[in-house]
């Protein structure tokens, strides 16, 4: 009992201290906190025995359910910085939902190795960016197309929603590909977070589904109630403070150690590709 009580302890702080860094650097990069909090309840979940073939999905879903009130926090504050492009959130809105919904089709069929490859894709091109991109790092002035940019943000949800994250992450290079300024892309990205993590998590409630008598208890589908519950107040309470730091604080120091966190990521999961742990 006293074992139990101990683990199920630790296992509390470790989400606790997963929400806050989640909120932080949701505020702060505009990614909506999966790229840390997914790698994180990889872990405790690990820990307390959860199938590793519903493991990653899991992950996944449950990130996207604590997305929502983190990104709703972090969009509402860049909002009112007023650098928010609503004409490129207008444009993607539609497709990025279609997106996430195919990407949550897919997660309900979907080996769990997919879900790490797929995290392995973007988290490593973003760590590139983060590590050695810089203003040269540019394709144009100004966007592409409306067609094109309506394929992007298909792409952004698609794969947003099978790596457990707000697309800012991908949305981010793009902008910036193209042109935008680190802050008009962190601040318009946080939007996205809000289109992709509710209709996200209630697919992955559905996809998980079939899963549930695998699954542990206090799971609604590929949702884990115990680490939303336990993730969220913490990541609410330090969203605002990363966003407002996004504009007065020199950036580079935070991106450079982003990147290497995610490179770490990014090696542990092809660790488990390799191994199946």
């Amino acid at each position: 009992m006293t074992s139990t009580m101990l683990e199920l302890g630790l296992m509390a702080i470790a989400l606790l201290a997963g929400g806050a860094v989640t909120g932080l650097l949701a505020g702060l990069f505009g990614v909506g906190g999966g790229a840390v909090m997914v790698p994180i309840l990889y872990e405790v979940f690990g820990v307390v025995g959860v199938p590793a073939e519903v493991r990653m999905p899991l992950c996944v879903g449950t990130s996207l359910m604590a997305i929502i009130p983190t990104a709703i926090s972090s969009y509402r504050k860049h909002l009112s910085k007023g650098l928010v492009e609503q004409d490129i959130l207008r444009l993607w809105a539609v497709p990025v939902l279609l997106g996430v919904i195919l990407g949550s089709l897919v997660a309900r069929y979907a080996p769990a190795g997919l879900f790490k490859i797929v995290f392995v894709v973007v988290a490593g091109a973003s760590a590139a960016r983060l590590l050695f991109g810089n203003d040269r790092w540019k394709i144009s002035d100004t966007l592409p197309s409306d067609g094109v940019m309506r394929l992007f943000g298909g792409l952004i949800g698609a794969m947003s929603s099978l790596m457990g994250i707000g697309g800012g992450q991908i949305s981010n290079i793009f902008m910036m590909l193209y042109g935008r300024d680190i802050r008009q892309a962190v601040s318009t990205s946080a939007g996205l977070g809000v289109i992709i993590a509710i209709p996200g998590a209630l697919g992955y409630v559905f996809a998980g589904w079939p899963k549930m008598a695998i699954l542990p208890p206090g799971s609604l589908g590929y949702v884990s109630l115990i680490a939303f519950a336990c993730i969220v107040p913490a990541s609410i309470f330090t969203a605002p403070l990363g966003a407002s730091l996004a504009h007065r604080l020199p950036r580079r120091r935070l991106e450079l150690a982003f990147g290497i966190f995610l490179l770490i990521v990014c090696v542990r999961f092809l660790y488990s590709l390799a191994t199946g742990r």
